[in-house]
């Protein structure tokens, strides 16, 4: 993978994470107007978006263990804050949701 190509992989996490967390933050919304069932539906699509996100993540992973040595760039170091953030949000957005649900 060159230089180029693992730009394009930063970037396509990083447009997954975010699409995963504007989901989870709308399913919050949802959840806070009483809509769960919406709620529940922006969670499984923040879900799909981050496994995306994921996907990608993984095959750095392991082109890496393969041996297969990236040069680190701040881009890449971005994706995967991007990464940690939207999977922390959407964890924290279930339990909202749950309190919501259980108000």
């Amino acid at each position: 993978m060159n230089q180029t190509q693992l730009t394009e992989t930063a970037f396509q996490i990083i447009l997954y994470a975010g699409n995963g967390k504007s989901s989870a933050m709308e399913a919050i919304q949802a959840a806070k107007e009483g809509n769960f069932t919406e709620a529940d539906t922006l969670i499984q699509t923040a879900s799909e978006e981050l496994t995306n996100a994921h996907n990608f993540q993984t095959k750095l992973l392991h082109d890496e263990a393969n041996g297969d040595k990236k040069d680190i760039n701040l881009i890449l170091i971005h994706s995967q804050d991007h990464l940690m953030n939207a999977m922390t949000i959407k964890d924290l957005a279930i339990e909202i949701i749950d309190i919501y649900r259980n108000k």
